[in-house]
């Protein structure tokens, strides 16, 4: 499976979502979290959203990005707990072409160690849609900088082998030039 990696690091087009009732985009401590550690990796912030807990909110900026050439990876922070307010993943799910049913089990595997066995009670999940990745993550900074360091900067990395994401996204028009010269395998 080493095909699915390349030599040349590839910046990824991300869009965050905070799913809140509560906060805006002044204390999003949680997107924030998100928007550094993806900038830091070198990857490009592509949109930043914050809606209520509404199923059909996340859903109308969820397939906004999923039908976005420019939008690669979606992560998407709030609403994965068990409030009857957390609606995330119902939101989510259905909009799901394929799902990553390891993201959540590998998500609660390596929180484990951070939150203990509270971490049973974490839905979070991901999926790809239309060449968009899209990852549903805890409201909280700690989650999501877990998330980012222990799954996603190594899965959004063009370069990990023996495999990663990247070869299943969409393309931009910028990777153009570089898939025709064979650069991306």
């Amino acid at each position: 499976m080493s095909h699915l990696a390349t030599q040349e690091f590839q910046p990824l087009q991300i869009a965050v979502l905070t799913v809140s009732d509560t906060r805006n985009l002044h204390n999003d401590t949680s997107g924030q979290s998100l928007v550094s550690l993806l900038q830091r990796a070198g990857h490009t912030l592509a949109e930043r959203r914050l809606v209520p807990d509404d199923i059909y909110r996340i859903r109308a900026v969820v397939s906004a990005w999923i039908a976005d050439p420019k939008v690669q990876v979606g992560l998407i922070t709030g609403g994965t707990g068990f409030t009857l307010r957390d609606n995330t993943p119902q939101a989510v799910a259905p909009l799901l072409d394929r799902t990553v049913d390891g993201f959540g089990e590998l998500f609660r595997q390596v929180s484990q160690a951070e939150i203990g066995a509270s971490t049973i009670q974490s839905r979070a999940l991901a999926g790809i849609s239309n060449g968009t990745l899209i990852c549903c993550l805890p409201g909280s900074p700690g989650a999501c900088r877990t998330a980012w360091n222990e799954i996603l900067l190594g899965q959004l990395d063009s370069r990990t082998r023996p495999c990663n994401f990247v070869p299943h996204l969409k393309v931009l028009p910028s990777q153009v030039e570089r898939i025709c010269c064979g650069s991306r395998a």
